[in-house]
């Protein structure tokens, strides 16, 4: 039943997923609903499942290495489990209003691993002067959340979920490159 599940809203998304089309697969309807309370339950089954096979990849994979092993670790995952990177975008850059809180949940592991990595980053560079690693673990958050609504935004809309993905993960080890060194060398100019 999963199965089904992972694979009607990995290739569809939460919004054009259909019950029905799910039950096609050979799922009586009244086993569906004896096990899942309705469309919202089934699909947070799916996402609780999509992270759990993220963080063993990235527990694998990732390690305690830095950037560049966390990158490699999310594009093996991408490209190996597509059904799981659907609904890992989907919740992280288009969740349904309605689970926000639920997928908030569900992605705690997640969110946790990424503030370990940077804090790993962090410890093994200077800080500049008056910054903290409290206030540079806080300056990553905000950032992280700004960078991933703008994927969100009414600049991404008329693309396709796939260039979105594409998008968000090229600028991605940019992005954390750009915030851990800056983009400017420091001095004045001549």
């Amino acid at each position: 039943m999963l199965l089904a599940a992972m694979e009607e809203f990995g290739e569809k998304g939460y919004a054009a997923a259909s019950l029905n089309n799910i039950c096609a697969a050979g799922i009586p309807k009244g086993l569906l609903y004896h096990n899942y309370e309705n469309k919202d339950a089934l699909y947070l089954a799916c996402v609780k499942q999509s992270f759990s096979v993220l963080m063993n990849c990235l527990q694998e994979k990732g390690g305690d290495g830095g950037l560049q092993e966390y990158m490699e670790a999310r594009l093996l995952f991408f490209r190996e489990n597509k059904k799981e990177a659907r609904l890992f975008f989907e919740t992280l850059l288009q969740p349904p209003a309605a689970l926000s809180e639920q997928i908030t949940e569900l992605k705690k592991e997640f969110d946790e691993w990424n503030r370990s990595l940077y804090r790993r980053l962090l410890s093994g560079i200077t800080l500049r002067k008056g910054v903290t690693q409290e206030a540079a673990m806080e300056y990553f958050t905000l950032m992280q959340s700004m960078f991933n609504g703008y994927f969100s935004s009414p600049a991404c809309s008329g693309m396709p979920f796939t260039d979105i993905v594409k998008a968000h993960e090229t600028k991605l080890s940019v992005f954390l490159d750009y915030m851990l060194y800056g983009m400017a060398e420091r001095g004045e100019k001549e």
